[in-house]
């Protein structure tokens, strides 16, 4: 994700749309119904499917107890295509299960562009693959959009003004609105409501398109509650902006699939050499810098540096040659429910198997746990 430092004014983002998945588990009416009353949300966006086999088992029901609850609601599908053929087989993969979901004609089906295969591809190749994804998800009677970080808008594709959903963590929310001229900006991951666990990805609505088509009745109750949790919200993230700082990381990887070896720190600096999948990559620090996560590889005449995926996402490798622990993946299992059961956070978990978490986990996956 892109952090920009911005000055602070007495204006909160606010809590319009919140993005749900398998990862936070059953989600009842009850708390959608506290998100709409004491937090103002308006708007629900429910993960349907992933590629061209994975069903979001919980869509369903949130879907329905978000409807119930009085949200206008919509959904998400994870993408993984490379080609304009697997862009359309996952339009039609994600038409058909929204459809068997319960998602209302009319509701957005927004294409989730934000994996290691969009990243090993060109800008024109990924706006040739999310056109022809939202032109084939249009045939099942839903909107389409596209959802991003805000250092691959209009780096790793193309988005246009008055289109977009764009993720952006700053260090201090202001009154400045980030990404105005695009439908919503999702300003935090971590966001809380008082009768639901973990952290929630927040958005804000900078048009009507997530609330548009659809009938509704979203009329807040508690105005009051409302004004005070955003400000809250707000507060929590609000904290200075630190330096990026080198962190030491001495360990071995086995690269997943092929990374480029750059120059510096920066995804416009030279490329050293484009290292194919299977290669062993042996670094010896790491930092966050221009919206990504850099580790740095000592060489026989400098270093080379491997853009490992935006800030927000963890390494892309697999650790080679270490003894683990591991946990196998249950039915109902989310990032969360496996960290608090093991004493870690869910980013530490996500990033020692080598996800975000964002990614979705399955029944009988093994997961590294110590």
């Amino acid at each position: 994700m892109a952090f920009l430092m911005v000055n602070v004014t007495s204006q909160a983002a606010r809590m319009d749309m919140v993005d749900v998945s398998n990862n936070n588990g059953y989600m009842s009416t009850a708390e959608y119904t506290s998100m709409r009353n004491e937090f103002g949300v308006k708007a629900l966006t429910v993960k349907v499917s992933e590629g061209t086999t994975f069903k979001d088992g919980y869509a369903a029901s949130n879907i329905a107890n978000g409807q119930a609850a009085g949200l206008y609601v919509n959904g998400y599908h994870f993408a993984h295509y490379k080609t304009k053929a697997q862009a359309i087989a996952e339009a039609d993969f994600a038409g058909k299960t929204a459809k068997a979901a319960g998602l209302p004609v009319g509701a957005v089906l927004a294409t989730d562009v934000e994996s290691q295969e969009a990243n090993n591809q060109s800008k024109a190749t990924n706006d040739r693959n999310n056109a022809a994804f939202m032109k084939e998800i249009q045939k099942f009677g839903y909107r389409a959009d596209i959802y991003t970080s805000g250092s691959w808008a209009n780096s790793k594709m193309t988005i246009k003004g008055k289109t977009g959903w764009i993720a952006a963590y700053p260090y201090v929310v202001s009154g400045k609105n980030w990404y105005s001229t695009n439908h919503a900006w999702q300003w935090s991951s971590t966001a809380k409501f008082r009768i639901s666990y973990g952290g929630f990805d927040v958005s804000q609505l900078n048009s009507n398109y997530y609330t548009a088509g659809q009938k509704s009745k979203v009329k807040p109750t508690n105005k009051g509650a409302v004004k005070a949790n955003n400000q809250k919200a707000n507060k929590n993230v609000s904290k200075p902006a630190a330096s990026a700082k080198w962190v030491k990381e001495k360990k071995t990887y086995t690269l997943k699939t092929a990374v480029k070896l750059h120059t510096s720190t920066s995804t416009s600096s030279n490329t050293i050499a484009i290292l194919p999948a299977g290669t062993t990559v042996k670094t010896d620090q790491a930092i966050i810098k221009g919206g990504y996560r850099w580790v740095r590889q000592p060489r026989f005449n400098g270093y080379g540096y491997l853009a490992t995926g935006p800030a927000s996402n963890t390494l892309e490798y697999v650790k080679s040659g270490a003894t683990h622990t591991y946990y196998t993946v249950k039915y109902g299992d989310s990032w969360w429910t496996i960290a608090q059961r093991n004493g870690l956070s869910m980013t530490t978990l996500a990033s020692q198997n080598g996800k975000s978490i964002y990614t979705t986990i399955y029944p009988s996956q093994r997961l590294v746990v110590r």
